[in-house]
């Protein structure tokens, strides 16, 4: 059994129990955003917080055990994702990748937005002409350094 393995048990138990992530989240008591990565193999989990994905999910010991590994992270299958919600992120990247970067740069000086000291909400946002997807994104900011 790898990681992978366990990504797919979980996504299977969740259809075939009907689960919400955002009530995984509050069983494990962190946000959606969070917990949903590390479901999906992005996180890595505590004991305490392993042995609550691994009930909520029926998982086997060895799973539970893996949920608590270092992941590979930002692993996708194919260098430009082919799945349409996935590729627009990366097109959003691409068309907007370089004004975030010379904005931050503006406001910030040189330096990068982290992904470690991060959190992110997502919302729906109701529009008279189309409900909206809501994603607030923060990231300490990290300068690069002189030595």
């Amino acid at each position: 059994m790898n990681r992978n393995d366990v990504t797919e048990m979980i996504v299977a138990a969740k259809i075939q129990k009907g689960i919400k992530w955002a009530d995984v989240a509050k069983k494990v008591g962190l946000s959606k955003e969070w917990v949903t990565a590390g479901c999906l193999g992005q996180m890595t989990f505590d004991k305490k917080q392993a042995a609550t994905i691994g009930k909520i999910f029926a998982l086997p010991a060895e799973a539970v055990a893996l949920l608590q590994v270092v992941p590979y992270r930002g692993a996708l299958p194919t260098a430009v994702p082919t799945d349409p919600t996935v590729y627009r992120f990366y097109e959003l990247i691409s068309v907007y990748g370089t004004t975030f970067k010379e904005l931050i740069h503006e406001e910030f000086g040189d330096g990068i937005m982290s992904a470690i000291d991060f959190k992110m909400d997502m919302k729906r946002e109701p529009n008279a002409a189309g409900d909206r997807v809501n994603i607030v994104m923060s990231g300490k900011f990290l300068p690069y350094k002189t030595y």
